[in-house]
């Protein structure tokens, strides 16, 4: 296997990863931005404030664990596409 394409697989490999995980903490952060309009109002109420905060609380959990998912995606998407270019040059003798 030739050393000289080596970085350029890693070079393309980070690109993919970057681009996924620029994508997803796009996608989190307005996610998270439209989630808490509705519980800001809630918590200016002194009857719901309490529930407010408690939604929030289990909203942002939630949104945490489905986020930590795609991270962990975002990882596995890293390592495959590593694996599949490294075929990809075996079977071209590179």
């Amino acid at each position: 296997m030739s050393t000289d394409r080596t970085p350029e697989r890693k070079a393309l490999v980070r690109l993919i990863a970057e681009a996924i995980e620029k994508g997803a903490r796009t996608v989190e952060d307005v996610h998270k931005s439209i989630a808490q309009l509705p519980l800001k109002i809630l918590e200016e109420s002194d009857v719901l404030r309490g529930r407010a905060k408690e939604v929030r609380r289990i909203q942002d959990h939630t949104i945490g664990a489905i986020y930590d998912l795609l991270w962990y995606i975002d990882e596995q998407v890293e390592l495959l596409a590593e694996e599949l270019l490294n075929h990809a040059a075996k079977r071209r003798g590179a």
